[in-house]
């Protein structure tokens, strides 16, 4: 799987821009990131917090490793 430009945090930190009332459009353009991809991350990441996508991650990660 190929490995994001973007982190966690920073995924988290676009969202909340949308959320302070910023155009889904004008945050796609800032970040050169499509529509679609922007849905995707509001589907994974919506309503989370750094803490969480970290405490997330490494859930799957111990999941995975079994």
């Amino acid at each position: 799987m190929r490995k994001s430009r973007f982190s966690d945090d920073q995924i988290i930190g676009i969202l909340k821009e949308h959320a302070a009332g910023i155009a889904v459009a004008d945050i796609c353009r800032k970040h050169g990131i499509s529509d679609a991809t922007f849905y995707t991350w509001r589907t994974r990441f919506g309503g989370m917090e750094a803490s969480d996508a970290k405490k997330l991650k490494a859930l799957i990660r111990a999941v995975t490793c079994h």
